[in-house]
Protein backbone atom coordinates (compact mmCIF):
# COMPACT_ATOMS: atom_id res chain seq x y z
CA UNK A 1 0.00 0.00 0.00
CA UNK A 2 2.25 2.73 -1.41
CA UNK A 3 -0.20 5.94 -0.23
CA UNK A 4 -0.44 4.76 3.19
CA UNK A 5 1.72 6.33 6.19
CA UNK A 6 1.42 5.57 10.03
CA UNK A 7 1.75 8.53 12.36
CA UNK A 8 2.48 7.49 15.82
CA UNK A 9 4.69 8.05 18.89
CA UNK A 10 8.45 7.57 19.06
CA UNK A 11 10.43 6.12 21.64
CA UNK A 12 12.34 8.49 23.44
CA UNK A 13 15.04 6.11 23.12
CA UNK A 14 14.68 5.12 19.76
CA UNK A 15 17.46 3.42 17.65
CA UNK A 16 17.74 6.05 14.80
CA UNK A 17 20.05 5.68 11.95
CA UNK A 18 21.70 7.34 8.78
CA UNK A 19 20.62 5.84 5.29
CA UNK A 20 22.57 3.56 4.09
CA UNK A 21 26.02 5.06 1.99
CA UNK A 22 26.11 4.11 -1.56
CA UNK A 23 27.41 0.36 -2.87
CA UNK A 24 31.01 1.16 -4.39
CA UNK A 25 31.62 -0.50 -7.59
CA UNK A 26 33.13 -3.66 -6.97
CA UNK A 27 32.55 -3.44 -3.15
CA UNK A 28 31.96 -7.09 -1.66
CA UNK A 29 29.77 -8.47 0.72
CA UNK A 30 26.44 -7.70 1.87
CA UNK A 31 24.78 -4.38 1.10
CA UNK A 32 24.59 -2.03 4.31
CA UNK A 33 21.16 -1.03 5.47
CA UNK A 34 22.05 1.84 7.71
CA UNK A 35 24.47 4.12 7.99
CA UNK A 36 25.90 5.37 10.99
CA UNK A 37 24.36 5.75 14.31
CA UNK A 38 22.11 9.22 15.23
CA UNK A 39 21.37 10.37 18.56
CA UNK A 40 17.79 9.37 20.14
CA UNK A 41 15.17 11.52 20.66
CA UNK A 42 15.95 11.63 24.65
CA UNK A 43 19.86 12.79 23.41
CA UNK A 44 18.61 15.73 21.40
CA UNK A 45 16.25 16.63 24.05
CA UNK A 46 19.12 16.94 26.76
CA UNK A 47 21.77 18.43 24.39
CA UNK A 48 22.02 22.36 24.72
CA UNK A 49 23.10 22.32 21.35
CA UNK A 50 19.67 21.17 19.50
CA UNK A 51 18.39 24.36 17.76
CA UNK A 52 14.38 24.08 18.69
CA UNK A 53 11.62 26.40 16.20
CA UNK A 54 8.61 27.86 17.23
CA UNK A 55 4.86 26.12 16.14
CA UNK A 56 1.83 27.00 16.71
CA UNK A 57 -0.86 23.86 16.30
CA UNK A 58 -4.43 25.42 15.46
CA UNK A 59 -6.30 22.19 16.58
CA UNK A 60 -4.82 21.36 19.98
CA UNK A 61 -6.32 19.09 22.53
CA UNK A 62 -9.85 20.59 23.64
CA UNK A 63 -9.76 22.42 20.27
CA UNK A 64 -7.54 25.95 20.92
CA UNK A 65 -4.46 27.10 19.37
CA UNK A 66 -0.60 25.71 21.26
CA UNK A 67 2.65 26.98 20.92
CA UNK A 68 4.83 24.02 21.10
CA UNK A 69 8.85 24.16 20.10
CA UNK A 70 10.35 21.60 18.19
CA UNK A 71 12.59 19.75 16.72
CA UNK A 72 12.69 17.54 13.24
CA UNK A 73 14.60 15.44 11.34
CA UNK A 74 14.53 12.81 8.27
CA UNK A 75 16.41 9.64 9.40
CA UNK A 76 16.31 5.73 8.74
CA UNK A 77 14.84 3.64 11.99
CA UNK A 78 16.05 0.13 11.41
CA UNK A 79 15.48 -3.15 13.75
CA UNK A 80 16.95 -6.35 13.66
CA UNK A 81 14.90 -8.75 11.27
CA UNK A 82 12.91 -5.88 9.78
CA UNK A 83 13.44 -3.55 6.89
CA UNK A 84 14.51 -0.03 7.36
CA UNK A 85 11.86 2.47 7.02
CA UNK A 86 12.89 6.31 6.34
CA UNK A 87 10.78 8.46 8.59
CA UNK A 88 10.55 12.00 9.67
CA UNK A 89 9.92 12.24 13.53
CA UNK A 90 9.39 15.17 15.52
CA UNK A 91 10.43 16.30 19.03
CA UNK A 92 8.00 18.13 20.72
CA UNK A 93 8.84 19.99 24.07
CA UNK A 94 5.85 22.80 26.03
CA UNK A 95 7.77 26.20 26.50
CA UNK A 96 4.96 26.56 29.89
CA UNK A 97 5.58 23.26 30.96
CA UNK A 98 2.48 21.75 31.18
CA UNK A 99 3.05 18.27 29.13
CA UNK A 100 6.42 16.41 29.15
CA UNK A 101 8.48 16.49 26.15
CA UNK A 102 7.12 13.62 23.17
CA UNK A 103 8.14 12.55 20.11
CA UNK A 104 6.08 11.58 16.92
CA UNK A 105 7.18 9.79 13.78
CA UNK A 106 5.72 9.81 10.30
CA UNK A 107 6.69 6.86 7.78
CA UNK A 108 6.07 9.54 5.03
CA UNK A 109 9.30 11.99 5.32
CA UNK A 110 7.18 14.42 3.07
CA UNK A 111 4.77 15.03 6.04
CA UNK A 112 5.71 18.44 7.61
CA UNK A 113 5.73 18.77 11.60
CA UNK A 114 2.79 20.22 11.23
CA UNK A 115 0.92 17.88 9.41
CA UNK A 116 2.36 15.06 12.07
CA UNK A 117 1.19 16.79 14.99
CA UNK A 118 -1.87 18.14 13.59
CA UNK A 119 -3.02 14.26 12.65
CA UNK A 120 -1.88 12.97 15.62
CA UNK A 121 -4.04 15.31 17.88
CA UNK A 122 -7.60 14.63 14.98
CA UNK A 123 -7.20 10.79 16.36
CA UNK A 124 -8.14 11.85 19.77
CA UNK A 125 -11.84 13.00 18.45
CA UNK A 126 -11.67 9.39 16.10
CA UNK A 127 -11.21 7.35 19.46
CA UNK A 128 -13.71 9.80 21.21
CA UNK A 129 -16.65 8.74 18.69
CA UNK A 130 -16.03 5.20 18.63
CA UNK A 131 -15.97 5.00 22.60
CA UNK A 132 -19.42 7.34 22.50
CA UNK A 133 -20.95 5.26 19.31
CA UNK A 134 -20.45 2.54 21.49
CA UNK A 135 -21.62 3.42 25.31
CA UNK A 136 -24.56 4.80 23.33
CA UNK A 137 -26.07 3.67 20.32
CA UNK A 138 -24.45 -0.08 20.75
CA UNK A 139 -22.24 -0.29 17.96
CA UNK A 140 -19.69 -3.48 18.09
CA UNK A 141 -22.74 -4.62 21.11
CA UNK A 142 -25.13 -6.08 18.48
CA UNK A 143 -25.95 -9.69 19.32
CA UNK A 144 -25.95 -11.06 15.56
CA UNK A 145 -24.93 -14.86 14.32
CA UNK A 146 -24.22 -13.08 11.26
CA UNK A 147 -21.89 -11.58 9.83
CA UNK A 148 -23.51 -9.65 6.98
CA UNK A 149 -26.25 -8.47 9.79
CA UNK A 150 -23.20 -7.11 11.23
CA UNK A 151 -22.08 -5.16 8.72
CA UNK A 152 -25.36 -3.71 7.88
CA UNK A 153 -26.33 -3.04 11.21
CA UNK A 154 -22.90 -1.31 12.53
CA UNK A 155 -22.66 1.53 9.17
CA UNK A 156 -26.93 2.28 10.37
CA UNK A 157 -25.58 2.63 14.09
CA UNK A 158 -22.85 5.37 12.96
CA UNK A 159 -25.96 6.86 11.06
CA UNK A 160 -27.55 7.16 14.08
CA UNK A 161 -25.31 8.56 15.54
CA UNK A 162 -24.51 11.68 13.06
CA UNK A 163 -28.42 12.56 12.34
CA UNK A 164 -28.18 12.52 16.92
CA UNK A 165 -25.55 14.97 16.87
CA UNK A 166 -26.91 17.31 13.82
CA UNK A 167 -30.31 17.12 15.47
CA UNK A 168 -28.72 18.03 18.57
CA UNK A 169 -26.13 20.88 17.05
CA UNK A 170 -29.90 22.36 15.00
CA UNK A 171 -31.60 22.62 18.99
CA UNK A 172 -28.75 24.65 20.15
CA UNK A 173 -29.68 27.34 17.69
CA UNK A 174 -33.31 28.01 19.66
CA UNK A 175 -32.17 26.74 23.05
CA UNK A 176 -28.91 26.06 24.80
CA UNK A 177 -27.62 22.34 25.67
CA UNK A 178 -27.76 21.44 29.13
CA UNK A 179 -24.43 20.16 30.34
CA UNK A 180 -24.63 17.51 32.87
CA UNK A 181 -21.46 17.94 35.49
CA UNK A 182 -20.68 15.96 38.59
CA UNK A 183 -19.08 16.95 42.02
CA UNK A 184 -16.13 15.51 40.81
CA UNK A 185 -15.61 16.30 37.24
CA UNK A 186 -16.10 19.98 36.02
CA UNK A 187 -17.27 19.61 32.13
CA UNK A 188 -17.71 23.11 30.30
CA UNK A 189 -18.00 21.62 26.77
CA UNK A 190 -21.42 19.49 26.44
CA UNK A 191 -20.67 15.68 25.47
CA UNK A 192 -22.30 13.18 23.09
CA UNK A 193 -24.40 12.39 26.25
CA UNK A 194 -25.90 15.86 26.65
CA UNK A 195 -26.72 15.63 22.79
CA UNK A 196 -28.40 12.37 22.93
CA UNK A 197 -30.74 13.52 25.71
CA UNK A 198 -31.40 16.85 24.95
CA UNK A 199 -32.79 14.84 21.11
CA UNK A 200 -34.66 12.44 23.29
CA UNK A 201 -36.42 15.59 25.46
CA UNK A 202 -37.43 17.69 21.77
CA UNK A 203 -39.06 14.05 20.87
CA UNK A 204 -40.65 13.20 23.82
CA UNK A 205 -42.18 17.24 24.22
CA UNK A 206 -43.47 17.04 20.62
CA UNK A 207 -47.22 16.57 19.22
CA UNK A 208 -46.16 12.57 18.54
CA UNK A 209 -45.16 12.11 22.49
CA UNK A 210 -46.82 14.67 24.12
CA UNK A 211 -48.73 13.21 27.58
CA UNK A 212 -49.72 16.87 29.33
CA UNK A 213 -50.41 19.87 28.61
CA UNK A 214 -47.60 22.27 28.85
CA UNK A 215 -49.21 25.14 30.50
CA UNK A 216 -49.97 24.31 33.60
CA UNK A 217 -47.36 23.64 37.18
CA UNK A 218 -49.48 21.09 38.77
CA UNK A 219 -51.17 17.81 36.80
CA UNK A 220 -50.63 14.55 38.24
CA UNK A 221 -47.48 15.02 39.37
CA UNK A 222 -45.95 18.09 40.41
CA UNK A 223 -43.79 19.67 37.01
CA UNK A 224 -40.23 19.58 38.96
CA UNK A 225 -40.58 15.97 39.85
CA UNK A 226 -41.79 15.31 35.54
CA UNK A 227 -38.96 17.16 34.77
CA UNK A 228 -36.52 15.51 37.08
CA UNK A 229 -37.86 12.06 35.81
CA UNK A 230 -37.64 13.15 32.32
CA UNK A 231 -34.18 14.31 32.83
CA UNK A 232 -32.63 10.69 34.48
CA UNK A 233 -34.46 9.06 31.68
CA UNK A 234 -33.30 11.23 28.84
CA UNK A 235 -29.28 10.29 30.58
CA UNK A 236 -30.06 6.97 30.52
CA UNK A 237 -27.65 4.78 28.63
Amino acid sequence: MPDTSLITRLRMDAELWDPAPERKPGQNGRPRVKGARRPSPQQRLDDPKTQWKKLKVEHWYGGGKRRVEIYTETCVWYKSGHKPVLIRWVLVRDPQGEFDPQAFVSTNPGHTPLQILTWFVRRWRMEVTFEEARAHVGIETQRQWSDLAIARTTPALFGLFSIATLMANQSTKSQKMPVRTAAWYKKELPAFVDAIALVRRCLWSSCHFSTSSQSRDVLKVPRSLLERLTDAVSYAA
